[in-house]
């Protein structure tokens, strides 16, 4: 039997006022990157980017671009871009020794007469234990939430493409609360330093500042004192998580909780948490039809095809296929009845990067997070709840899904995923090694 306070503790959550018609959904990475230029373009107050990373490449340059001539053209405006503090220093996994995003950073502005702060956020003192994870940028009063960075194939700039989930919110309140928490909770943090100009401090100098800020960050919150308690209407209400039993996760596991009959996740990395898969086993239990999307494992953007040379990063889309194989045994009779339904995402050699929930035709989430140990322990999490109790939003978001499953199979048996002894020698090896070193399970928490 449901404990009877999951229902009361999201009712208490306090957000903004909206509508179905102030809400947009973009249908493709391509889309998401005209409309996010067109934005800047148009902007006359603020914009604030906020993204794990923002590349240096054709696509990172022609956001950079974008913002320094919407700041040539109007100074007054109020331009901030947030990425993570050690992301931006190195180079990309398994490219070897590299300069960084920041170097890239600094170069150009030393090439504009125009300032565009680059600030890099550490919200742990390395980069393996916590990063920084936000989703939503701010342009005058629409929030554009995606779980996308920015570079080439997240932009589908060139030939392929990630696909995530884009959404334009209409709200003066909503993009007001992520301005405020960038403004007033990490721009203020000693540890929080601009990136875009030379020689930024050492990371090993600012661990006694780190530390400090992430406490900082354990105690932030939105601020929706503008904000309304569930009073029957569509409300956006923001939500922030760092750090073991957040709100955030603690909200996304009453989401499960208070679900009655059907219940949609998906996630690129299948690594759920204990608290996640018991919400999903109750669910189960009381009847509910769950349908869970996740990406092949060559839709993976860790996969590496097995002509190339083995990296020890291209061992995790097989350990991801591992947990769910496990997942999926455990579940096969609801999956035999269609109760569970797992839908495999695959499109060329595209890749595959969608989070959210769905809860019944009420609760819909946006997020960056991965609904993985990693979301749910160590990195600086955020997403927007869309309560809709009148069902008034119902259309476009069932378009959503569909739009989403539409290159996915469902998967009917456990026994369809590929097993170890099937995965190429490599992955093989590396896998066998660390089960025996018995760290299998520290990767599953870190990964």
């Amino acid at each position: 039997m449901r404990a009877p306070f999951r229902r009361s503790t999201l009712a208490a959550l306090r957000g903004f006022e909206s509508s179905g018609t102030a809400i947009t959904i973009l249908p493709s990475a391509a889309d998401y990157r005209q409309t996010l230029l067109a934005k800047i373009a148009a902007a006359t107050r603020r914009i604030y980017i906020v993204a794990l990373y923002l590349q240096q490449d054709e696509a990172g340059q022609e956001m950079l671009d974008a913002l320094y001539a919407a700041k040539a053209a109007r100074p007054e405006l109020d331009v901030v871009v947030l990425v993570d503090w050690f992301r931006a220093q190195r180079g990309l996994i398994g490219a070897g020794k590299q300069a960084g995003n920041s170097a890239w950073y600094q170069a150009q502005n030393l090439e504009h007469d125009q300032e565009v702060p680059v600030y890099g956020v550490p919200v742990q003192t390395r980069e393996l234990f916590g990063v920084l994870h936000l989703k939503g940028c701010v342009i005058d009063d629409c929030v554009i939430y995606s779980g996308a960075s920015i570079n080439n194939v997240y932009l589908h700039k060139l030939g392929k493409y990630r696909l995530d989930r884009y959404h334009l919110i209409d709200s003066k309140g909503l993009a007001d609360s992520f301005q405020r928490l960038v403004q007033q909770d990490i721009l203020p943090s000693d540890a929080v330093h601009r990136l875009d100009l030379p020689s930024p401090p050492s990371s090993r100098s600012l661990r006694g500042e780190i530390r400090q800020f992430r406490q900082h960050l354990k105690r932030a919150s939105y601020d929706v004192n503008d904000g309304v308690r569930d009073n029957g209407e569509l409300r956006v209400i923001p939500l922030l998580g760092i750090g073991n039993k957040n709100p955030l996760s603690k909200t996304l596991c009453d989401l499960i909780a208070a679900t009655d009959e059907q219940l949609t996740l998906c996630t690129p990395y299948f690594n759920m948490p204990l608290v996640v898969k018991r919400e999903i086993n109750r669910a189960l239990k009381r009847g509910v039809k769950v349908d869970i999307i996740i990406g092949d494992k060559t839709a993976n953007d860790f996969f590496i095809s097995p002509e190339e040379p083995f990296k020890v990063i291209s061992a995790l889309p097989y350990l991801y296929e591992i947990s769910l194989r496990r997942f999926m045994q455990k579940h096969q009779t609801a999956i035999a009845k269609h109760q569970l339904n797992i839908h495999l995402w695959k499109d060329g050699d595209n890749t595959y990067h969608l989070k959210g929930l769905w809860s019944d035709d009420r609760y819909t989430l946006l997020t960056g997070n991965n609904l993985n140990p990693r979301a749910f322990q160590l990195d600086l999490e955020n997403a927007v709840l869309i309560d809709d109790p009148k069902g008034e939003w119902l259309k476009p978001r069932a378009e959503e899904i569909a739009l989403l499953m539409r290159n996915t199979h469902r998967v009917g048996k456990f026994d369809e995923l590929d097993t170890l002894s099937e995965y190429p020698v490599g992955v093989r090896t590396f896998l066998r090694r660390v089960s025996r070193v018995r760290v299998e399970r520290l990767l599953y928490r870190i990964l």
